[in-house]
């Protein structure tokens, strides 16, 4: 797949997967909502910085936009399947989880 295709496809399912619209994802990110659309309809390439914008609002990296679902080399089983369940969590709740773990280690 083409990269002018794989990010249009990669944000409409980031957006079904967190439950975004294109407003929310507006809001979150401050592109406006015809610059996503021109994203999403292949009209344009975002450049690395709007990529990185995007990534941000849904709590990940470049490297992780670009990498398959779920593929998390050199862990144990049992680490990939927390890493699994927290990349379902909302964002929010993330920070819970994460405060969570932060209050354990104390």
């Amino acid at each position: 797949m083409q990269l002018e295709e794989y990010i249009p496809f990669r944000l409409e399912e980031l957006c079904q997967k967190y439950h975004y619209t294109r407003y929310r994802l507006s809001q979150l990110t401050g592109i406006s909502q015809t610059a996503l659309g021109n994203i999403l309809s292949k009209s344009s390439v975002p450049n690395i910085f709007t990529l990185d914008k995007l990534c941000e609002a849904f709590g990940i990296s470049l490297a992780q936009f670009f990498s398959s679902e779920n593929t998390y080399p050199d862990l144990t089983n049992l680490q990939k399947e927390m890493l699994i369940l927290f990349d379902g969590l909302e964002i929010e709740k993330r920070q819970m989880l994460v405060s969570f773990m932060k209050s354990l280690c104390n």
